[in-house]
Protein backbone atom coordinates (compact mmCIF):
# COMPACT_ATOMS: atom_id res chain seq x y z
CA UNK A 1 0.00 0.00 0.00
CA UNK A 2 1.25 3.80 -0.67
CA UNK A 3 -0.83 6.84 0.64
CA UNK A 4 0.09 10.80 0.46
CA UNK A 5 -1.08 12.36 4.09
CA UNK A 6 -2.16 16.10 2.57
CA UNK A 7 -0.68 17.65 6.05
CA UNK A 8 -2.76 20.80 5.74
CA UNK A 9 -6.08 19.03 6.01
CA UNK A 10 -5.10 15.42 7.24
CA UNK A 11 -6.55 13.33 4.60
CA UNK A 12 -5.05 10.95 2.89
CA UNK A 13 -5.02 11.30 -0.99
CA UNK A 14 -4.65 9.09 -3.95
CA UNK A 15 -4.13 5.38 -2.14
CA UNK A 16 -2.57 2.69 -4.31
CA UNK A 17 -2.92 -0.92 -2.79
CA UNK A 18 -1.40 -3.62 -4.99
CA UNK A 19 0.05 -7.03 -4.79
CA UNK A 20 3.91 -5.72 -4.89
CA UNK A 21 6.03 -2.70 -3.90
CA UNK A 22 8.56 -2.24 -6.29
CA UNK A 23 9.78 0.79 -8.18
CA UNK A 24 7.72 0.30 -11.04
CA UNK A 25 4.96 0.44 -8.67
CA UNK A 26 5.66 3.56 -6.41
CA UNK A 27 6.27 5.98 -9.81
CA UNK A 28 3.17 5.03 -10.95
CA UNK A 29 1.65 5.78 -7.26
CA UNK A 30 3.34 8.96 -7.88
CA UNK A 31 1.77 9.47 -11.37
CA UNK A 32 -1.58 8.84 -9.96
CA UNK A 33 -1.35 11.46 -7.30
CA UNK A 34 0.40 13.81 -9.42
CA UNK A 35 -3.22 13.81 -12.19
CA UNK A 36 -4.91 14.41 -9.48
CA UNK A 37 -3.81 17.79 -9.55
CA UNK A 38 -1.78 18.08 -12.78
CA UNK A 39 -0.23 21.63 -12.64
CA UNK A 40 0.31 21.42 -8.92
CA UNK A 41 3.51 22.31 -7.45
CA UNK A 42 3.91 18.48 -5.61
CA UNK A 43 6.39 18.48 -2.45
CA UNK A 44 7.13 14.07 -1.59
CA UNK A 45 7.93 13.69 1.86
CA UNK A 46 9.49 10.03 1.86
CA UNK A 47 11.94 7.94 3.42
CA UNK A 48 15.18 6.87 2.08
CA UNK A 49 14.07 3.84 0.66
CA UNK A 50 15.58 2.69 -2.71
CA UNK A 51 12.10 2.58 -4.43
CA UNK A 52 11.86 6.55 -3.51
CA UNK A 53 15.10 7.15 -5.12
CA UNK A 54 14.48 4.88 -8.63
CA UNK A 55 15.08 5.73 -12.18
CA UNK A 56 11.89 4.96 -13.02
CA UNK A 57 10.88 7.76 -10.68
CA UNK A 58 13.03 10.19 -11.93
CA UNK A 59 12.05 9.28 -15.68
CA UNK A 60 8.41 10.64 -14.51
CA UNK A 61 9.71 13.58 -13.01
CA UNK A 62 11.74 14.89 -15.77
CA UNK A 63 8.78 14.03 -18.16
CA UNK A 64 6.26 15.60 -15.93
CA UNK A 65 8.56 18.37 -15.52
CA UNK A 66 9.48 18.81 -19.02
CA UNK A 67 13.05 18.43 -18.10
CA UNK A 68 15.38 16.53 -20.79
CA UNK A 69 17.60 13.35 -19.42
CA UNK A 70 20.09 11.50 -21.57
CA UNK A 71 19.02 8.04 -22.08
CA UNK A 72 21.49 5.35 -22.77
CA UNK A 73 21.00 3.38 -26.19
CA UNK A 74 18.72 0.34 -23.57
CA UNK A 75 16.60 3.58 -22.65
CA UNK A 76 18.58 3.52 -19.12
CA UNK A 77 19.33 6.74 -17.32
CA UNK A 78 23.02 8.25 -18.69
CA UNK A 79 24.11 10.42 -15.87
CA UNK A 80 21.90 9.51 -13.27
CA UNK A 81 22.85 5.71 -12.10
CA UNK A 82 23.80 6.25 -8.67
CA UNK A 83 21.14 6.23 -6.43
CA UNK A 84 23.02 9.81 -4.41
CA UNK A 85 22.62 11.59 -7.96
CA UNK A 86 18.99 10.42 -8.19
CA UNK A 87 18.31 11.39 -5.16
CA UNK A 88 19.75 15.10 -5.69
CA UNK A 89 17.77 15.21 -8.87
CA UNK A 90 14.23 14.25 -7.43
CA UNK A 91 15.11 16.74 -4.24
CA UNK A 92 15.94 19.78 -6.63
CA UNK A 93 14.03 22.80 -4.79
CA UNK A 94 13.53 24.31 -8.95
CA UNK A 95 12.01 20.97 -9.93
CA UNK A 96 7.95 21.56 -9.82
CA UNK A 97 7.74 18.04 -8.61
CA UNK A 98 9.96 16.98 -6.38
CA UNK A 99 11.13 14.50 -3.32
CA UNK A 100 12.13 15.94 0.82
CA UNK A 101 14.12 12.73 1.83
CA UNK A 102 13.63 12.44 5.86
CA UNK A 103 16.79 11.49 8.08
CA UNK A 104 17.15 7.94 8.52
CA UNK A 105 15.21 6.66 11.61
CA UNK A 106 13.14 9.57 11.86
CA UNK A 107 9.79 7.69 10.66
CA UNK A 108 7.88 9.92 13.47
CA UNK A 109 8.61 12.66 11.03
CA UNK A 110 7.33 11.73 7.79
CA UNK A 111 3.00 12.30 8.98
CA UNK A 112 1.78 9.65 6.83
CA UNK A 113 3.50 7.03 8.97
CA UNK A 114 1.98 8.50 12.08
CA UNK A 115 -1.50 7.92 10.14
CA UNK A 116 -0.33 4.29 9.01
CA UNK A 117 -0.18 4.06 12.78
CA UNK A 118 -3.99 4.59 13.14
CA UNK A 119 -4.97 2.50 10.20
CA UNK A 120 -3.01 -0.26 12.18
CA UNK A 121 -4.86 0.28 15.28
CA UNK A 122 -8.32 1.27 14.73
CA UNK A 123 -8.77 -1.48 11.49
CA UNK A 124 -5.58 -3.81 11.22
CA UNK A 125 -4.92 -5.19 14.82
CA UNK A 126 -7.95 -6.89 15.47
CA UNK A 127 -9.60 -7.53 12.15
CA UNK A 128 -10.80 -10.50 9.96
CA UNK A 129 -10.47 -9.88 6.41
CA UNK A 130 -11.78 -13.08 4.22
CA UNK A 131 -9.92 -12.31 1.30
CA UNK A 132 -7.01 -9.75 0.07
CA UNK A 133 -10.07 -8.15 -2.26
CA UNK A 134 -11.68 -7.77 1.34
CA UNK A 135 -8.94 -6.30 3.06
CA UNK A 136 -8.47 -3.92 0.55
CA UNK A 137 -12.32 -2.91 0.51
CA UNK A 138 -12.18 -2.37 4.55
CA UNK A 139 -9.19 -0.09 3.93
CA UNK A 140 -10.53 1.76 1.09
CA UNK A 141 -13.95 2.39 3.39
CA UNK A 142 -11.70 3.23 6.21
CA UNK A 143 -9.82 6.17 4.70
CA UNK A 144 -12.93 7.50 3.33
CA UNK A 145 -14.44 7.19 6.92
CA UNK A 146 -11.07 8.79 7.87
CA UNK A 147 -11.19 11.53 5.72
CA UNK A 148 -14.77 12.14 6.19
CA UNK A 149 -15.03 12.35 9.83
CA UNK A 150 -11.72 11.96 11.65
CA UNK A 151 -9.17 14.40 9.02
CA UNK A 152 -7.46 17.28 10.63
CA UNK A 153 -3.70 18.34 10.47
CA UNK A 154 -1.72 16.92 13.00
CA UNK A 155 -0.62 18.81 16.15
CA UNK A 156 2.94 18.51 17.21
CA UNK A 157 2.72 18.19 21.30
CA UNK A 158 6.46 16.93 22.19
CA UNK A 159 7.64 19.21 24.89
CA UNK A 160 10.46 17.34 26.12
CA UNK A 161 13.75 18.10 26.22
CA UNK A 162 15.58 19.68 22.65
CA UNK A 163 17.09 16.92 20.83
CA UNK A 164 21.17 17.15 20.46
CA UNK A 165 22.46 16.83 17.14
Amino acid sequence: MFANFEVATGKVIAPSIGPTRTNEDFAAHIARTIATDPDARWIFVVDQLNIHQSEALVKLVAKECAIEVELDRKGNLKHLKAMASRRTFLQDPTHRIRFVYTPKHTSWLNQIELWFSILARRLLKRGSFTSVEDLRKRILAFIEYFNRALAKPFKWTYKGRPLKV
